[in-house]
């Protein structure tokens, strides 16, 4: 399906759900709005003309000081015709986005390291927690904000503070 097809379509369903578009070098994007988020992420996997039934990955980017701070980067794929659609949200620091964990099973796990590396709450998520790091960590170690060094660089490694998630 070519990249003006799948537009319309979107604008059919939802007029004001597409913020920005772009194809560059063969790579499509479009930033969507977040009232309108879950249900379109929904129409690109359900409806047939927009075969979008793969969720690659689920990025976070943090753009301090820029307000609103983060942007989500979601990497769809057709694994009818191989196209890739890049679909972009922004968010502020602390507000939920809606977990699209019940479109794409595949969301689960990358949510979830978004969550601990960026610390972007989604709402509706079956299992948020931290995966990548311990469960009484503090921070979030790919912000911009987080310390080069880390939290507490400068005393010993004690695996005894470590809080189990069992």
């Amino acid at each position: 399906m070519s990249y003006k097809n799948v537009i319309q379509t979107i604008h059919k369903k939802f007029t004001e759900a597409v913020v920005n578009e772009c194809e560059n070098k063969g790579q499509r994007e479009i930033s969507l709005a977040k009232s309108q988020f879950y249900e379109t992420m929904r129409v690109l996997q359900e409806n047939t003309d927009l075969p979008y039934d793969l969720l690659i990955d689920i990025l976070g980017i943090d753009y301090t000081p820029r307000t609103p701070r983060f942007d989500l980067v979601y990497i769809l794929l057709s694994t009818k015709d191989f196209s890739r659609l890049i679909v972009r949200l922004k968010a502020e620091e602390g507000e939920e986005i809606p977990s699209v964990s019940s479109i794409w099973h595949s969301a689960d796990w990358a949510e979830r390291e978004v969550y601990d590396l960026m610390g972007i709450p989604f709402s509706d998520h079956p299992d948020l927690k931290r995966i990548l790091t311990w469960k009484n960590f503090e921070g979030h170690p790919l912000r911009k904000d987080f310390p080069l060094e880390g939290k507490d660089f400068d005393k010993p490694f004690d695996p005894e503070t470590i809080e189990d998630y069992t």
